[in-house]
């Protein structure tokens, strides 16, 4: 039997499964396997990835996520909030600190986002824009604003890690199937991106306020990604004019969240402040032989449901 919550932060949906509270002893493959069966959308329970809570020596808790592929990623902005969320509630803390695979980042309960929306703040870092770090295979140290040939002669990308890869075009407008056709092709061509990447359009809409959508490698495209508006924001205070240390309102298919956006001796830090909204809480039994899985028993969130539906409705006002 494994317990599980399902979550989201902006729209980007995730099981949560909190290793420390049974004896589960997963293998790599059992996460692999697990990512693959529960988060399928038509066979599955449905989600863009799981959320693995387990002990660390370095902070209050690890988190590992992976994809619904079963690859693992660096790191997850609105999964990290998820997981904030279920960290500070059981420690009675603000705030705690959460040990990812890069870094160990500090994240605290801060002033809601809208009224009824508990709001949670992350760090995204360690930022930057060398093109080795993401990795990505480019002519020069950085990729600032540039056409990246092998992948589209329509817009002009910034690339930068967050830890985990992104690359980053301001458009005007745009149409779905583009962003799908762009970040299906970028994770195509290992000679320039080895291991992939997040793609991300970003489109602004007034100062400190833009809005962005990802095709995030792994998954697709998503409702939201955290790391990717964080990235996105960063690259909105360097080629949109927005500013630093002021929250940047971010707008995506899924709500929106805050983003501050800060620079201290050539040094970028980000700190992602939005939801992390409980949609119900589960137990199922799962056979990984035959890969099939059975529900046992739900609880439903119904109120935190409803209160996002209203921070939804007012963020698509916005566009």
């Amino acid at each position: 039997m494994i317990e599980f919550i399902k979550c989201h932060g902006s729209g980007n949906d995730f099981i949560l499964i909190d290793e420390r509270l049974e004896t589960y002893s997963f293998s790599e493959q059992d996460r692999y396997d697990l990512s693959r069966l529960l988060c399928h959308r038509a066979s599955g329970i449905g989600s863009d990835g799981i959320l693995f809570v387990l002990d660390s020596d370095k902070a209050e808790a690890r988190m590992r996520m992976f994809n619904s592929d079963g690859t693992e990623a660096e790191m997850c902005g609105n999964g990290l909030r998820c997981v904030a969320r279920y960290i500070i509630e059981e420690t009675g803390k603000q705030a705690v600190d959460i040990e990812t695979d890069k870094a160990v980042l500090a994240v605290s309960q801060v002033d809601p986002i809208y009224t009824g929306i508990d709001t949670f703040s992350v760090a995204i870092e360690p930022v930057s824009f060398a093109a080795k770090s993401l990795p990505m295979n480019f002519p020069a140290d950085e990729a600032a604003n540039v056409e990246v040939p092998a992948l589209s002669k329509d817009y002009r990308f910034t690339a930068l890690s967050v830890p985990n890869p992104h690359i980053v075009a301001v458009v005007e407008d745009y149409q779905e199937e583009d962003l799908a056709a762009v970040g299906e092709k970028a994770n195509q061509l290992p000679d320039v991106f080895p291991k992939g990447v997040n793609v991300s359009f970003m489109k602004l809409l007034a100062p400190n306020k833009v809005f962005v959508q990802t095709y995030e490698r792994g998954v697709g495209l998503t409702n939201a990604c955290g790391t990717a508006m964080s990235a996105s924001s960063l690259v909105s205070t360097l080629i949109g004019g927005n500013d630093l240390d002021t929250p940047i309102m971010v707008i995506n298919k899924g709500g929106l969240v805050n983003c501050v956006v800060s620079k201290e001796k050539e040094r970028y830090s980000i700190q992602l402040q939005g939801n992390a909204t409980y949609v119900y809480r589960a137990a199922i039994e799962v056979d990984l032989e035959e890969m099939t899985w059975k529900q046992a028993n739900s609880e439903t969130f119904d109120k935190e449901i409803a209160t996002y539906t209203q921070l939804e409705q007012y963020a698509a006002s916005q566009i």
